[in-house]
């Protein structure tokens, strides 16, 4: 991205100001770019605001003093946007309470084109119902696909329904984008549109209304990937071949609520990074592989509620990283010993229940334990 002109200046009148310090002479005062004034005075005429959230955005006052909003040091140009609404979580009975947070349209095609610095955008757990992109792809494409924003939380916006992603192809810097709780049922192609971000690192799209988990693509580009959410969808499938051939030494997959099927294949252990593998309530089957043992940074393993049948392996013993292992409300059997805690010291948080239940042989450690119930 080329500096302006007037931006060269800013940038000088600050090394003046450092220079001349020292003898008092530095009265500089910087105020935000009227651009970026104009672009998010635009942006907050397409929110509808019950409670007033916004209020401090008026013409009277510096816009990098303006609610949930960040200037650069130097520049003054707006570099932070974080508009999240609080809310407490709801009871049982009642839904969660959102009246008081922001609604009506994300204009995210003028964010991004007039706020050209903008890198952190946050507007996740409100109630907005639409987003507006249409400019992104027609005369400010140029413009857009310069986009600093490298962090995008759209999350929770439970009533918001996207129908394509293709938009995310504009935002090449984007490191982390949160999209969980948007209906994407319409969008088939989400894979493609989010594999073209090479610098992407942290990936949730949980509860998303996805059905198309592509199982039999070989390669995703994901280049640098370390995180992917992709739980609470709807993929009545076998794992994906693209998940275990993730070059980008991935630490965390999440994708349990999902209704996968099928035996956990060996090629699990080339994502020798993992430390997060949450596999929670699906339809796996088959044996619980003994060599997932091998996974020796694993922190968390879940693979509770599923179709596993035979005995826990005693290699999970040699995990000598983990704090949590769930496996419980599986069809398991046989007998659980001292060798399957070998080197579990970390061990956190255990779940290993079975009906019928499993056999504990753990010598007279064991029998005392169990006189003492």
């Amino acid at each position: 991205m080329n500096t302006s002109p007037s931006e060269y200046a800013i940038i000088f009148a600050w090394l003046l100001c450092a220079i001349m310090f020292n003898t008092g002479m530095c009265s500089l005062n910087i105020r935000c770019s009227q651009k970026d004034k104009h672009a998010l005075l635009n942006f907050k005429q397409g929110v509808i605001d019950p409670s007033s959230v916004l209020s401090s955005w008026s013409t009277q006052q510096d816009c990098c003093e303006w609610r949930g909003v960040k200037c650069d040091n130097i520049t003054s140009r707006v570099t932070h946007l974080s508009l999240s609404c609080s809310t407490t979580l709801p009871t049982y009975t009642d839904k969660e309470d959102k009246s008081h947070c922001l609604t009506g349209s994300i204009h995210l095609s003028l964010l991004l084109v007039e706020l050209e610095f903008l890198n952190y955008l946050n507007l996740g757990n409100n109630d907005f119902l639409a987003i507006q992109f249409d400019s992104v792809h027609s005369q400010y494409c140029d413009c857009a696909n310069s986009s600093a924003l490298r962090y995008l939380d759209l999350s929770y916006n439970d009533n918001l329904s996207i129908n394509s992603l293709q938009w995310i192809s504009s935002m090449p810097s984007l490191e982390y984008l949160y999209l969980t709780g948007i209906d994407l049922h319409k969008e088939t192609n989400w894979l493609q549109f989010v594999t073209m971000l090479p610098s992407l690192s942290e990936l949730d799209m949980g509860d998303c209304q996805l059905k198309d988990l592509s199982p039999s693509i070989q390669y995703a580009n994901f280049t640098s990937l370390k995180s992917l959410s992709l739980s609470a969808n709807e993929f009545p499938s076998d794992l994906p071949k693209w998940l275990f051939n993730l070059s980008s030494g991935i630490s965390s997959i999440e994708l349990y609520s999902n209704s996968l099927k099928g035996k956990l294949p060996k090629a699990l252990l080339n994502l020798r990074h993992l430390e997060v593998l949450n596999l929670e309530d699906n339809k796996l089957s088959g044996p619980i592989p003994y060599w997932l043992g091998k996974l020796e940074h694993l922190r968390y393993l879940a693979l509770n509620l599923n179709k596993f049948s035979g005995s826990i392996p005693t290699s999970f013993g040699n995990l000598s990283s983990l704090t949590s292992l769930l496996v419980g409300h599986n069809q398991l059997s046989g007998v659980v010993s001292e060798r399957n805690f070998a080197k579990l010291s970390k061990l956190r948080e255990l779940d290993i229940y079975s009906s019928p239940p499993l056999i504990f042989d753990f010598g007279v450690l064991c029998q005392e334990w169990h006189n003492s119930i």
